[in-house]
Protein backbone atom coordinates (compact mmCIF):
# COMPACT_ATOMS: atom_id res chain seq x y z
CA UNK A 1 0.00 0.00 0.00
CA UNK A 2 3.01 2.05 0.68
CA UNK A 3 3.38 2.81 -3.42
CA UNK A 4 0.12 4.64 -3.61
CA UNK A 5 1.54 7.94 -0.51
CA UNK A 6 3.27 10.74 -1.86
CA UNK A 7 7.23 9.69 -2.28
CA UNK A 8 9.23 11.32 0.27
CA UNK A 9 11.75 12.61 -2.65
CA UNK A 10 8.37 15.12 -3.71
CA UNK A 11 8.64 16.83 -0.39
CA UNK A 12 11.38 19.44 -0.65
CA UNK A 13 9.93 20.76 -3.51
CA UNK A 14 6.24 21.42 -2.26
CA UNK A 15 7.82 23.10 0.26
CA UNK A 16 10.09 25.35 -1.51
CA UNK A 17 7.11 25.83 -4.12
CA UNK A 18 4.60 26.24 -1.36
CA UNK A 19 7.06 28.89 0.56
CA UNK A 20 7.81 30.54 -2.14
CA UNK A 21 4.02 31.07 -3.66
CA UNK A 22 3.35 32.53 -0.04
CA UNK A 23 6.09 34.97 -0.15
CA UNK A 24 5.03 36.02 -3.50
CA UNK A 25 1.48 36.03 -2.64
CA UNK A 26 2.73 38.70 0.73
CA UNK A 27 4.35 40.78 -1.69
CA UNK A 28 2.18 41.61 -4.46
CA UNK A 29 -0.32 41.80 -2.14
CA UNK A 30 1.44 44.84 -0.10
CA UNK A 31 2.14 46.19 -3.96
CA UNK A 32 -1.77 46.00 -4.05
CA UNK A 33 -2.83 47.09 -0.95
CA UNK A 34 0.05 50.68 -1.63
CA UNK A 35 -1.93 51.39 -5.36
CA UNK A 36 -5.20 49.77 -4.48
CA UNK A 37 -7.06 53.43 -5.75
CA UNK A 38 -5.68 52.32 -9.56
CA UNK A 39 -6.75 48.83 -9.22
CA UNK A 40 -9.67 49.14 -8.22
CA UNK A 41 -10.59 52.20 -10.87
CA UNK A 42 -9.29 49.73 -13.59
CA UNK A 43 -10.83 46.47 -14.50
CA UNK A 44 -7.88 44.99 -15.95
CA UNK A 45 -5.55 45.52 -13.00
CA UNK A 46 -8.34 44.45 -10.70
CA UNK A 47 -8.41 40.89 -12.31
CA UNK A 48 -4.75 40.83 -13.04
CA UNK A 49 -4.47 40.92 -9.37
CA UNK A 50 -7.67 38.49 -8.80
CA UNK A 51 -5.69 36.18 -10.95
CA UNK A 52 -2.44 36.65 -9.48
CA UNK A 53 -3.07 36.12 -6.01
CA UNK A 54 -5.74 33.35 -7.41
CA UNK A 55 -2.97 31.62 -8.81
CA UNK A 56 -0.15 32.37 -6.05
CA UNK A 57 -2.77 30.89 -3.36
CA UNK A 58 -3.61 27.66 -5.57
CA UNK A 59 0.00 26.65 -6.07
CA UNK A 60 0.47 26.92 -1.82
CA UNK A 61 -2.85 25.13 -1.19
CA UNK A 62 -1.48 22.42 -4.02
CA UNK A 63 1.69 22.53 -1.98
CA UNK A 64 0.04 22.47 1.29
CA UNK A 65 -2.44 19.18 0.41
CA UNK A 66 0.53 17.78 -0.97
CA UNK A 67 2.69 17.50 2.05
CA UNK A 68 -0.28 16.07 4.20
CA UNK A 69 0.81 12.99 5.90
CA UNK A 70 0.12 9.70 5.02
CA UNK A 71 -2.36 10.88 2.21
CA UNK A 72 -3.05 8.67 -0.75
CA UNK A 73 -2.22 9.91 -4.18
CA UNK A 74 -5.78 9.21 -5.08
CA UNK A 75 -7.29 11.47 -2.38
CA UNK A 76 -4.31 14.10 -3.16
CA UNK A 77 -5.44 13.88 -6.91
CA UNK A 78 -8.94 14.72 -6.32
CA UNK A 79 -8.10 17.64 -3.68
CA UNK A 80 -5.93 19.11 -6.61
CA UNK A 81 -8.85 18.64 -9.03
CA UNK A 82 -11.36 20.92 -7.12
CA UNK A 83 -8.85 23.25 -6.89
CA UNK A 84 -7.36 23.33 -10.17
CA UNK A 85 -10.83 23.94 -11.60
CA UNK A 86 -11.85 26.58 -9.73
CA UNK A 87 -7.98 28.19 -10.27
CA UNK A 88 -8.74 27.88 -14.01
CA UNK A 89 -12.70 29.02 -13.92
CA UNK A 90 -11.00 31.88 -11.97
CA UNK A 91 -8.40 32.35 -14.21
CA UNK A 92 -10.28 32.00 -17.87
CA UNK A 93 -13.13 34.35 -16.15
CA UNK A 94 -10.50 37.21 -15.14
CA UNK A 95 -8.74 37.35 -18.21
CA UNK A 96 -11.73 37.72 -20.33
CA UNK A 97 -13.24 40.09 -18.24
CA UNK A 98 -9.92 42.27 -18.49
CA UNK A 99 -10.13 42.13 -22.34
CA UNK A 100 -13.46 42.85 -22.22
CA UNK A 101 -13.16 45.57 -20.18
CA UNK A 102 -10.53 47.22 -22.97
CA UNK A 103 -9.20 49.25 -19.82
CA UNK A 104 -5.52 48.66 -20.21
CA UNK A 105 -3.88 46.64 -22.68
CA UNK A 106 -0.68 45.57 -21.46
CA UNK A 107 -0.22 42.00 -21.81
CA UNK A 108 -3.55 41.06 -22.57
CA UNK A 109 -3.04 39.15 -25.68
CA UNK A 110 -4.52 35.22 -26.54
CA UNK A 111 -0.87 33.27 -26.29
CA UNK A 112 -0.74 35.37 -22.47
CA UNK A 113 -4.31 33.31 -22.56
CA UNK A 114 -3.54 30.45 -23.88
CA UNK A 115 -0.26 29.62 -21.88
CA UNK A 116 -1.54 30.46 -19.01
CA UNK A 117 -4.65 28.06 -19.50
CA UNK A 118 -2.41 25.62 -20.98
CA UNK A 119 -0.57 25.90 -17.03
CA UNK A 120 -3.78 25.35 -15.72
CA UNK A 121 -5.23 22.41 -17.76
CA UNK A 122 -1.90 20.47 -17.34
CA UNK A 123 -2.39 20.86 -13.39
CA UNK A 124 -6.39 19.32 -13.60
CA UNK A 125 -4.61 16.69 -16.42
CA UNK A 126 -1.75 16.09 -13.49
CA UNK A 127 -4.40 15.94 -10.98
CA UNK A 128 -7.07 13.12 -12.76
CA UNK A 129 -3.72 11.07 -13.34
CA UNK A 130 -3.13 10.76 -9.68
CA UNK A 131 -6.79 9.99 -9.28
CA UNK A 132 -6.45 6.93 -11.21
CA UNK A 133 -3.22 6.00 -9.77
CA UNK A 134 -0.41 7.25 -11.88
CA UNK A 135 2.75 8.94 -10.42
CA UNK A 136 3.20 10.74 -13.92
CA UNK A 137 0.91 12.74 -12.37
CA UNK A 138 2.91 14.53 -10.01
CA UNK A 139 5.52 14.94 -12.65
CA UNK A 140 2.17 16.60 -15.08
CA UNK A 141 1.92 18.92 -12.47
CA UNK A 142 5.19 19.72 -11.17
CA UNK A 143 6.14 21.11 -14.91
CA UNK A 144 2.92 23.11 -14.81
CA UNK A 145 3.64 24.72 -11.43
CA UNK A 146 6.94 25.48 -12.85
CA UNK A 147 5.53 27.17 -15.81
CA UNK A 148 2.96 28.58 -13.78
CA UNK A 149 5.00 30.61 -11.73
CA UNK A 150 6.68 32.17 -14.58
CA UNK A 151 3.29 33.50 -15.89
CA UNK A 152 2.13 34.69 -12.28
CA UNK A 153 5.49 36.39 -11.56
CA UNK A 154 5.79 37.78 -15.31
CA UNK A 155 1.66 39.11 -14.73
CA UNK A 156 2.70 40.30 -11.73
CA UNK A 157 5.09 42.37 -13.84
CA UNK A 158 2.53 43.49 -15.98
CA UNK A 159 0.37 44.88 -13.24
CA UNK A 160 3.02 46.96 -11.61
CA UNK A 161 3.74 48.14 -15.03
CA UNK A 162 -0.26 49.08 -16.02
CA UNK A 163 -0.37 50.63 -12.75
CA UNK A 164 2.71 52.91 -13.46
CA UNK A 165 1.59 53.66 -16.66
CA UNK A 166 -1.78 54.94 -15.44
CA UNK A 167 0.01 57.12 -12.73
CA UNK A 168 1.84 58.72 -15.41
CA UNK A 169 -0.90 59.53 -16.68
CA UNK A 170 -2.57 62.15 -14.68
Amino acid sequence: MEEHLLPDQWNNFFIMVGSGAAALAGLIFVAMSINHEIILRNTTHRNRAINMLTGFTAVFMASSFALIGNQHLGALGFEWLVLWLVATALFIRGYVRAIRSGMSSIGLNAPRLAGGTLCYAAEVIGAIFLIFGYNAGLYIAAIAIIVLFAFLISGAWLLMIGIYEDQTKK
